[in-house]
């Protein structure tokens, strides 16, 4: 028995904020992000427990199949417990079926779905509904300009169940730990706890505002790292899998931005390979940017033709992973059930 993705639905908040308030047109050309959904008075569990139901009704899902939870998103709802036990609950689910958040971002998605190709080709589950939720609007200051107007808020839910054929393989990992620094929350977690970590606000040098309990992005650095790191998984994704790049379908990356994209491609050689670069209403919005890319490309292409396609994670960490899925067999979805 293989693992294989069969479904994927997106939930983004209803607010949207315009990047034309908070940037100019030359700023947001280069990065691709005209606007982006933000959560308001909803939480990274409120997100994710729409997915959920949105997966449900569009692709005609039996919910009570379920028997294992995947929950991906660095803002859990509580400090304990896990989101998704909660969530487990909020679904209706029974009692049988296992829980487990994932505490990663930008290269989650690519982590979550080896954990769930562990579990059922291991006889552990059968089908898995596997969620990312990121909220970082809530925690990036307004006054921000380097990191607002890239990040958005948004949810995902992916139906994985087990098949004959082998849908997720290759699977590529890495970390350079050393470099927790360049995209971080530096208090509020048990290092700093906020009994003993005052709140304290800075301007950086290019007159960027945020607090200690806010996200910092060295974006230089995390662009340097992209461009050194990701070419070379890349070439261990293709060498894992016996493939050239001629022989891929499609390469579906985080959606990091559209500069960043673009330059990416062209120092993988991945140039005349299919690849998805589209975040102008979305932003980057961290584990969820790769199934939320993944439901674009299969509504709008013939997934018969997605047999051999690249995935790739990677950012906060920092971390990355890659692999080769085959989504060939995945529904549309469809909220009046035809799929």
């Amino acid at each position: 028995m293989f693992a294989k993705i069969r479904a994927i639905s997106s939930y983004l908040p209803p607010t949207i904020e315009d990047n034309a308030a908070i940037v100019d047109a030359r700023f947001m050309k280069k990065i691709g992000v005209q606007s982006r959904h933000v959560a308001t008075d909803e939480s990274a569990g409120d997100l994710a427990f729409n997915a959920a139901e949105k997966l449900f009704a569009e692709h005609n899902i039996d919910r009570d199949e379920t028997d294992f939870i995947l929950l991906c998103t660095q803002h859990p709802d509580y400090q304990m417990p896990h989101t998704a036990a909660h969530l487990q609950h909020r679904l209706g689910l029974g009692k049988n079926v296992g829980s487990m958040d994932i505490g990663l971002g930008c290269s989650g998605y690519v982590y979550g779905l080896a954990v769930a190709k562990g579990l059922i080709e291991t006889g552990l589950a059968k089908k898995i509904l596997f969620v990312t939720s990121s909220i970082y609007s809530k925690y990036i200051n307004v006054r921000d300009k380097s990191a607002r107007p890239l990040f958005g808020d948004g949810a995902t839910a992916t139906w994985l169940e087990g098949d004959d054929t082998a849908g997720l393989s290759a699977f590529v990992f890495g970390s350079d730990g050393s470099r927790y620094d360049k995209l971080i929350i530096p208090a509020g977690g048990s290092r700093f706890m906020p009994r003993d970590t005052p709140e304290v606000f800075a301007t950086d040098d290019n007159h960027n505002y945020r607090s200690n309990y806010e996200v910092f992005m060295d974006g230089m650095a995390i662009t340097y790292f992209t461009l050194r790191e990701i070419p070379k998984l890349v070439d261990s994704v293709l060498a894992a899998a016996q493939m050239t790049r001629a022989d891929l379908d499609y390469c579906i990356f985080h959606q990091a931005n559209k500069f960043m994209m673009t330059y990416l491609r062209d120092k993988a050689g991945l140039n005349d390979v299919p690849f998805h670069n589209e975040i102008s209403t979305t932003g980057n919005i961290v584990s969820g940017s790769v199934p939320l890319a993944i439901e674009q490309v299969v509504k709008s292409c013939d997934a018969t033709k997605l047999k051999r396609v690249m995935l790739a994670g990677f950012g906060v960490g920092l971390s990355w992973a890659g692999c080769i899925a085959d989504l060939s067999d995945m529904l549309k979805g469809d909220v009046d059930g035809s799929n």
